[in-house]
């Protein structure tokens, strides 16, 4: 493929190989129920579905400024890459029933004092674990912190809060294993799950990666139990690996030390007829979030699999069931603002700040 033509997929390009608490609602509940939401508006003992809103003007947003925050990867930085319009940057998620309370970084520092949150996942998951450090590092600008990085694991830390907000770059969540025949990904394995022994917050994701093929795909085999396969159908692929990932959340999660999330499943934008604007090719040159609280082109099918998967494992885990709130915002990928510039064409990744200055707002609102 030409670079005029590159799409930029999710993912961490040259990552293939990884040989207190308060009790949630269980996940089913989270996605037929609502998460009780406790910002103005709303009385404390109100449920609300923070998921279910739509985007309004709000010049109070962003949260923070790009430029008070010099450790931003270059793919997410959009104005620093020259993106002229920055009305993307000041959109408010509204729920519907409620009002969301804004994100307030020292109170989420001072909340997790001493202890560690862990993101787990793809590209998407350095997305959001970028502007977690955005958000706090900006309430608290004087305040030290460090980034350092052991292996696949980025660690940034507060030291006076002694919080430490970490990165574990695993695009599956289940291993990938070097062998004679050469790389298999194996459905059935987890080894890598040591790294997440002993965190107070883990927040999981996985699905980008599922559908690569060609050079960018990081394995040559799939193996599940006895049986290696050059492939098999990718859709039930992700579903062996989640149920694999669960089988580990309920033999090895205490909650009553340990909160998890699941990031949910973070769209893309390369189609206009999903969103009726049927001559868009990509997400290029838009500007402005869909109208209301519905995305016409529905939810990839992998959120339903992802859904089935949590609804059948017996620890709490809590959703953050961002996917429809993020459809609605095709206006806030780089485009060709991201990591290649012209040359490629990003409407995977979200610009900071953006859109998962929100995921990250709504998981403040959960844990307060």
């Amino acid at each position: 493929m030409s670079n005029s033509n590159r799409r930029v997929e999710c993912g961490f390009c040259n990552c293939v190989n990884r040989s207190s608490m308060l009790f949630f609602v269980v996940v089913t509940v989270v996605m037929m129920g609502g998460v009780k939401a406790k910002g103005g508006g709303s009385s404390r003992n109100e449920e609300c579905e923070l998921f279910t809103g739509t985007w309004v003007e709000d010049e109070s947003y962003p949260l923070y400024e790009t430029a008070t925050c010099p450790f931003i990867e270059r793919e997410f930085r959009c104005e620093t890459n020259g993106r002229p319009d920055l009305i993307y940057t000041h959109y408010r998620w509204q729920p519907l029933a409620c009002n969301l309370l804004r994100f307030d970084g020292q109170d989420f520092l001072e909340r997790m004092r001493g202890k560690s949150i862990m993101f787990v996942g793809d590209s998407l998951s350095r997305n959001q674990w970028q502007s977690l450090t955005c958000l706090l590092h900006s309430a608290v600008p004087n305040s030290n912190y460090t980034l350092a990085r052991v292996g696949d694991v980025s660690i940034f830390t507060f030291t006076e809060y002694e919080v430490k907000v970490m990165l574990d770059r695993n695009v599956y969540l289940v291993d990938v294993v070097k062998e004679d025949i050469g790389r298999v990904l194996k459905l059935d394995s987890i080894e890598g799950s040591k790294l997440w022994n002993g965190i107070d917050m883990l927040i999981f994701n996985t699905w980008h990666w599922w559908s690569r093929r060609g050079p960018t795909q990081p394995w040559d085999y799939i193996q599940v139990g006895s049986q290696v396969m050059k492939d098999m159908d990718r859709m039930k692929a992700f579903e062996k690996a989640l149920k694999t990932w669960a089988a580990w959340v309920d033999a090895n999660i205490d909650p009553a030390k340990v909160q998890v999330f699941f990031q949910g499943i973070s769209p893309s934008h390369y189609n206009g007829s999903l969103w009726n604007e049927p001559s868009a090719k990509s997400c290029i040159r838009e500007k402005t979030p869909v109208a209301g609280s519905t995305y016409p082109g529905g939810l990839p099918p992998a959120v339903d699999v992802l859904k089935s998967v949590l609804s059948t494992i017996k620890k709490p885990v809590t959703l953050l069931d961002i996917t429809t709130l993020s459809l609605l915002r095709k206006d806030g990928h780089p485009s060709i603002y991201g990591l290649f510039g012209a040359k490629g064409m990003d409407c995977s990744h979200w610009c900071l700040s953006g859109v998962p200055d929100t995921w990250n707002e709504i998981l403040y609102n959960i844990i307060i």
